[in-house]
């Protein structure tokens, strides 16, 4: 099904052909001035140079061959050259009509299906997830629905901190406080048992205090370096205690994800590629791309094209150690050798951008990564608190992400219990489906890589551009439809004439359903769901004016209440749609 801009276009373009200009000046765009057109074309300005003629002439003459449009209702040429279009109530109605009785709104399949992997999440094991794990989640997972829902082949990887220094300063707490443990005793050769030595509780407070005395004592420290050599070179206690720590860690992550409607496709680690190393590095010298600068192995970076000097990317460090661009730069290879992608997103705090300037540059020039492959950067802004500071995430004040998760539950909970018509069990139920969706789209309807204020407050008010709005728009929905059914009507694929002609909201309404599928390329192409937000909200308020401004259920006229019905059923699908996309539900009543 073509898009709705595309017909639009279509229609102009050959007006401006008839006329004997350059189709391609007939590129139609919604209108800057809503007060005085729907949609609007500026070809007319641009053609005027090249034709050697005012722009507004040129425009008279594309308008008058559009006479009788059985798209648009009326075009009109204005000085000095614009013309303003508002569309056929008609042409719209069964252009909407179509939409709705369509698989996917009448999206197609696109011409090359992409395989894309989306690296998001990026716990470390051992450790609570926290706020700071929020926005790469939410935007991560989001990003994924669109791209799935836009046709591609997409794999979600976790990609979990579980290598390096924090094992080994794990080990070295245990090894402290529990030095009977099987684990630590190098002539054991029986199985190590099944049951973790800690809980997630005590895994959680271990961690913190074992990092704390690396900082001050440095004797432990040196403990933790050696205990990390031997994990990473193969002690068999060591692999089989950091097995356990996967496990407790991973079990209360999928946890603590599933709260947030979170999932992934693949629970790697940077462990997981500890092997493939060795042999990139070795190749990466024989190549002659790695050298040795200041004790350490790098890779150079720099283009004559940059406007500033970048530092070459280190590979290993002094002490042959690898680092995060090592299990990074490690991590494309396998992901170019077991999924030939398309492209690789990460979507990672925008702080860490020259990181992986120099992961990407350095795996395009060691040839880790295909030249085809797009390596994409989405660098997201800080989430801050209502001073306007950031949250805390490694020294202190941190706050849990479940702790957080709870009190806007509680918060709505309080907001739902005033509806006395639902039971305590519903209301609770209601309050945890209502509080994720206040936290997804509070987040979500700002631009990633913008910083953004958490006002718990604002996110769950159930006025403005709000999760909670959203919910309660879909509900009244459904309420209407319900006692529709109730009165003995039948919801079908009526005819929506009367919704466009009742009045401008109501055309408004299938305006704006009839950009989906145009929202969805953009949202896809340029990794935003922002723009999913941005396009639900405004369907959301243009359904509420349509809701106050015309009678529905009390329609005399059946005809018309069928084709009110009708746009109501069509609009709540593309709503689940919508949110479905940014992650979250609805629910049946508030």
């Amino acid at each position: 099904m073509k898009k709705f801009i595309e017909l639009l276009n279509d229609e102009m373009m050959d007006a401006f052909e008839k006329a004997g200009y350059d189709r391609a000046l007939g590129r139609v765009g919604v209108s800057n001035r809503p007060d005085l057109c729907e949609y609007q074309c500026n070809g007319a300005m641009s053609g005027a140079k090249a034709y050697h003629k005012a722009p507004f002439m040129i425009a008279e003459e594309v308008a008058g061959f559009l006479a009788g449009s059985k798209v648009f209702s009326s075009v009109e040429a204005v000085k000095p050259g614009f013309l303003n279009l508002n569309i056929s109530e008609k042409f719209i109605s069964d252009y909407a009509k179509e939409m709705f009785a369509s698989e996917k709104f009448g999206i197609e399949e696109p011409e090359k299906k992409q395989t894309i992997v989306i690296d998001y999440g990026g716990p470390n094991v051992a450790k609570p997830l926290h706020v700071g794990h929020l926005r790469p989640a939410i935007i991560g997972e989001s990003i994924k629905r669109i791209a799935r829902y836009a046709g591609h082949k997409v794999i979600g990887d976790v990609h979990l901190g579980d290598w390096g220094m924090p094992m080994g300063q794990i080990i070295t707490e245990l090894k402290e406080r529990k030095p009977e443990l099987v684990y630590f005793d190098e002539s054991f050769e029986g199985d190590y048992p099944e049951e973790a030595p800690f809980t997630i509780s005590e895994l959680e407070e271990i961690y913190p205090v074992a990092s704390g005395k690396c900082k001050t004592d440095e004797e432990y420290k040196k403990k933790a370096l050696q205990n990390t050599k031997e994990l990473q070179d193969g002690r068999k206690g060591y692999r089989a205690l950091w097995q356990q720590v996967l496990k407790v860690s991973v079990a209360d992550l999928k946890r603590n994800y599933e709260k947030l409607d979170v999932s992934f496709d693949l629970w790697m680690g940077e462990s997981d590629v500890d092997d493939m190393i060795p042999p990139m590095v070795e190749k990466m010298k024989s190549d002659g791309f790695a050298h040795i600068s200041e004790g350490a192995l790098v890779v150079d970076i720099a283009e004559e094209t940059d406007k500033k000097e970048l530092p070459p990317c280190i590979v290993l460090k002094s002490d042959g150690a690898a680092n995060y661009e090592t299990t990074d730069l490690a991590t494309i290879k396998y992901r170019e050798d077991n999924f030939d992608p398309d492209a690789i997103l990460y979507v990672v705090d925008k702080r860490q951008e020259l990181h992986f300037i120099q992961v990407f540059r350095t795996s395009r020039k060691c040839g880790i990564a295909k030249q085809d492959t797009s390596l994409e950067f989405i660098g997201f802004g800080t989430m801050n608190g209502p001073g306007g500071k950031p949250f805390k995430t490694r020294d202190g004040g941190v706050l849990r992400l479940e702790y957080l998760l709870k009190e806007i539950e509680d918060k709505m909970f309080v907001k739902i219990s005033e509806n006395k018509d639902l039971p305590k069990d519903e209301a609770r139920n209601t309050a945890k489906i209502t509080a994720l969706a206040a936290l997804k789209y509070g987040d979500l309807s700002n631009q990633a890589s913008k910083d953004y204020i958490f006002d718990t407050e604002r996110f769950t008010a159930s006025e403005g551009d709000t999760g909670p709005y959203l919910l309660y728009t879909m509900v009244r929905i459904r309420s209407i439809l319900a006692k529709y059914k109730e009165q003995g009507g039948e919801i079908g694929q009526g005819d929506l004439i009367a919704c466009a002609e009742a009045c401008g909201a109501g055309k408004s309404v299938l305006l704006d359903v009839a950009g989906f599928s145009k929202m969805v390329e953009e949202a896809f192409a340029e990794r935003a769901p922002h723009k999913v937000c941005a396009f639900v909200y405004k369907l959301a308020n243009d359904f509420n004016s349509f809701y106050h401004e015309v009678k529905i259920l009390a329609e005399e006229d059946e005809d018309k209440k069928k084709s009110y019905v009708s746009m109501l059923a069509g609009v709540l699908s593309v709503f689940e749609t919508c949110i479905g996309l940014l992650g979250f539900e609805s629910p049946e009543r508030m």
